[in-house]
């Protein structure tokens, strides 16, 4: 959300404010948090991309995100959902996020991406 120019900084903004009063916690996986730093470090410059990983840190130590990485076991359930999916245009991240979902039973995703529906996790909407 350090992207002003990001299509959805708007959107995102305002969600991320409405699922902190409702005081949920986020789960993200390391996958998610290089694909976001790579981006950020590309289109809004390093500086943003620091900012970016120092929100990521205080949202840690004040128990609001949980960061889960990534294991062999989730590796490998990761590829048997990327082989399933040759037809669609989800990213190897995207299907770590899938995994993880499924093995922490998250329903939400707070998510622009289009992908998460189809493996049966909603995405956050403003009311």
């Amino acid at each position: 959300m350090t992207d002003t120019s990001d299509q959805y900084h708007r959107q995102a903004v305002e969600m991320y404010s409405l699922l902190k009063k409702q005081r949920k916690r986020f789960v993200t996986t390391d996958y998610v948090i290089d694909e976001a730093v790579t981006r950020l470090g590309y289109d809004a410059g390093h500086p943003s991309a620091l900012r970016y990983l120092d929100l990521l840190a205080l949202a840690q130590e004040k128990g609001t995100l949980r960061v889960v990485y990534n294991t062999e076991a989730i590796f490998q359930k990761t590829i048997a959902v990327f082989r399933r999916y040759d037809t669609a245009d989800v990213s190897l991240t995207d299907c770590v996020s899938f995994v993880v979902c499924q093995q922490l039973e998250i329903l939400y995703a707070f998510s622009f991406d289009k992908h998460f529906p189809i493996m049966g996790i909603s995405l956050c909407a403003l009311p």
